[in-house]
């Protein structure tokens, strides 16, 4: 019975040739982007592009045979595949030695063209193609090690607001111009561009951010202390107190309807409005590394050490679903963009998709079915 399910949900799993962490994951499978893709990058800071196969208008139609389609949706990056252009896709500039690499410190555009690096030695964060690894922007701002990045949603034309938040306890807000692929409006200045606001009131190193264009908002949290809303022109609105024991967030996850689910260090999650109401909490047994939220805003995925997916109800952490065990631990997950595909990084150095359906936990849905 197990098995069955297991193929069910189970797509395919991908494992890299280096064993190293997969620590980010960026699914940008529009189909009408140049390069549709799944953009990992490894604990190394080897990144690789993998190319987006559509294939679930096929998956199960009748008379569907495997020869007519890809059957599998992900594609290994040829270069890192045969080993032949890891120069290409390694990142070798210098990290400070106290950072510990894991998916805030990197950002993928929209268009899978770039990736944003943070944690240099130099206070910097850097931009680099995809296509040929090098690198294209260096950004200063910060007094200190830059510790986090953060996207929000782009808008048509490929431009978003990117979050950076540094040990210097503050958050730059920078605009990041999808024509010139570059930080900052200007191509001619792109070597010091101007942060459009500076965010303050952390008290200690910034750790998690996300910010939502949609709703004009920054939500971050810092090493400990209350997370902190701010406006994108850099007001302050609200401290989020978490409840008792909540002192050490780690991720957030905000949905355009308002929501914000904040998880704090040892299985402890809270949901906020962003009114700053608590309306739920609870407590797992998993040390978590990766959460998402459908693009509803209704559903939240985590995963984490113990290397199981699992599916809950965002307003009242209600548990849905809980996808079979991984043998490793899991570090990086996204969505593709139809929200029918979740992949998810592995310590182990893979990427698995799963195949998921919001739908199907949806009480209407199990109503009318």
């Amino acid at each position: 019975m197990f098995k069955d399910q297991m193929q069910q949900d189970v797509i395919m799993v991908l494992k890299f040739p280096s064993n190293s962490p997969v620590t980010h994951v960026a699914a940008n499978t529009l189909p009408h982007l140049t390069i549709p893709a799944v953009v990992t990058v490894t604990c190394s800071r080897l990144f690789a592009v993998n190319r987006w196969h559509n294939t679930v208008g096929l998956r199960g139609a009748p008379g569907y045979s495997l020869d007519q389609a890809h059957h599998l949706p992900i594609e290994m990056d040829p270069l890192i595949a045969n080993n032949s252009g890891v120069n290409k896709r390694q990142i070798t500039d210098l990290v400070d030695q106290s950072i510990q690499i894991n998916a805030h410190c990197f950002v993928v555009t929209a268009d899978n063209r770039y990736i944003l690096i943070c944690g240099f030695w130099d206070k910097s964060f850097r931009v680099y193609s995809t296509e040929t690894g090098k690198l294209t922007q260096i950004v200063f701002g910060h007094w200190d090690v830059v510790t986090c990045l953060a996207r929000s949603e782009s808008y048509i034309g490929g431009d978003c607001y990117i979050v950076s938040g540094s040990r210097d306890a503050t958050l730059l807000l920078w605009y990041w111009s999808g024509r010139h692929h570059i930080i900052g409006d200007n191509p001619n200045s792109s070597d010091y561009p101007a942060p459009r606001a500076v965010l303050t009131g952390h008290d200690h190193e910034v750790v998690c951010v996300s910010v939502c264009a949609e709703l004009g908002l920054v939500i971050s949290g810092a090493k400990e202390g209350p997370c902190l809303v701010h406006t994108i022109t850099g007001d302050l609105l609200r401290a989020l107190e978490g409840p008792e024991n909540c002192l050490f967030p780690r991720l957030i996850s905000v949905s355009s309807e308002g929501h914000c689910i904040i998880y704090y260090e040892r299985g402890r999650f809270s949901n906020f409005s962003i009114n700053g109401k608590l309306l739920a909490q609870m407590e797992i047994n998993d040390s978590t590394r990766a959460i998402l939220l459908s693009s509803d805003g209704q559903n939240l995925v985590t995963g984490g050490d113990n290397g199981v997916v699992e599916v809950w109800q965002a307003c009242d952490f209600k548990q849905l679903y809980i996808y079979p065990g991984c043998d490793a631990g899991i570090r990086a997950m996204d969505l593709s963009h139809d929200q029918r595909t979740l992949i998810t990084g592995m310590a182990s150095g893979s990427i698995v998709a799963f195949n998921i359906d919001f739908n199907r936990w949806h009480y209407e849905h199990q109503n009318r079915y």
